[in-house]
């Protein structure tokens, strides 16, 4: 059984789209993607540096135009199920059918903007932590106002609060923890300081017409399968300012039986974490166009 999963925000590397522009049909197909969002993904994903593409409004719809271009590029699959790392979750939903790509990348273009203007109201940011046991960690981050934002598996987490807070995680370490590293993000996802953006995307979400996921859609949110594109759009709404659960995720892969994990451009994170936690699990990560034959090759050996 293959499942199919989609980084998220941080794995964009400059120039990690050049490789797969030159691909048949894919430099037009992000120049039409481009022109509907009004953001010029193919500049982005080719020319520009990390600091441009490190802007959250950027570096999301950037992202999931990725993961769509790589997805296509392996030509018709079945995967038993799909998944996303935070904004990889947009696309899961197209992945799966839930959204089209029009409406997968229109939301995602809302969902960084939104994200954006709310990590401009209060200087916030993120940290990761290098060791550490999960049950010690996250009641130290809590007693320090910190939110757990992504709970990865394998011990790593995601610490995320205003910069005093992380700036106190620095000097105030949990037991067992060896480092504390800042992240270069914009600000603190997947917590309350989000509130904001989630209103915005709200909004957005009344105009769009989910359809149930043709494939099953394991979400950040609790590790669950979910089986109805309204509660997969609904969860895509409330995931920007609640923690990320890949643990639980991975959990999931595990209880369905699955025997291979792709993950799609820019892949490399996913992977990394799976080869951890899902020993025996077959592991290959889309980087560039060379990956695609062993990509194909997993893809016929492990889909249903």
């Amino acid at each position: 059984m293959l499942v199919l999963v989609a980084p998220g925000q941080g794995s964009q590397t400059p120039g990690f789209l050049t490789e797969w522009l030159e691909l048949p049909g894919a430099a037009d197909r992000v120049a039409a993607w481009s022109d509907a969002i009004g953001l010029d993904l193919a500049h982005y994903g080719t020319k520009a540096d990390a600091e441009e593409i490190r802007d959250t409004a950027v570096a999301q719809p950037l992202l999931v135009a990725a993961g769509l271009l790589s997805a296509s590029a392996l030509g018709d699959i079945n995967p038993g199920a799909v998944a996303g790392h935070s904004v990889g979750e947009i696309t899961a939903a197209a992945l799966s059918g839930v959204l089209d790509d029009a409406a997968a990348l229109s939301l995602v273009r809302k969902r960084g903007l939104a994200m954006a203007d709310a990590a401009a109201i209060t200087e916030t940011g993120m940290a990761a932590l290098l060791g550490g046991d999960p049950e010690v960690t996250v009641p130290h981050l809590e007693k320090l106002g910190l939110t757990p934002a992504n709970i990865n598996g394998g011990g790593q987490i995601v610490a995320a609060g205003t910069m005093e807070q992380i700036a106190a995680l620095e000097a105030d370490k949990p037991e067992g923890v060896r480092r504390v590293v800042p992240l270069k993000v914009a600000g603190a996802f997947h917590t309350h300081h989000m509130g904001p953006a989630v209103d915005t995307l709200a909004e957005a979400a009344k105009a769009l017409s989910p359809a149930d996921p043709k494939v099953a859609y394991v979400s950040n949110k609790d590790g669950r399968a979910v089986a109805s594109g309204a509660e997969v759009l609904e969860r895509l709404v409330g995931q920007v300012a609640n923690p990320v659960r890949w643990d639980l995720c991975m959990e999931t892969f595990k209880e369905l039986g699955v025997t291979a994990l792709l993950e799609l451009c820019p892949g490399g994170t996913l992977t990394g974490l799976a080869k951890r936690a899902l020993p025996g699990v077959k592991t290959l990560a889309l980087k560039t166009p060379a990956d695609l034959d062993a990509a194909r090759e997993l893809v016929a050996e492990h889909a249903a």
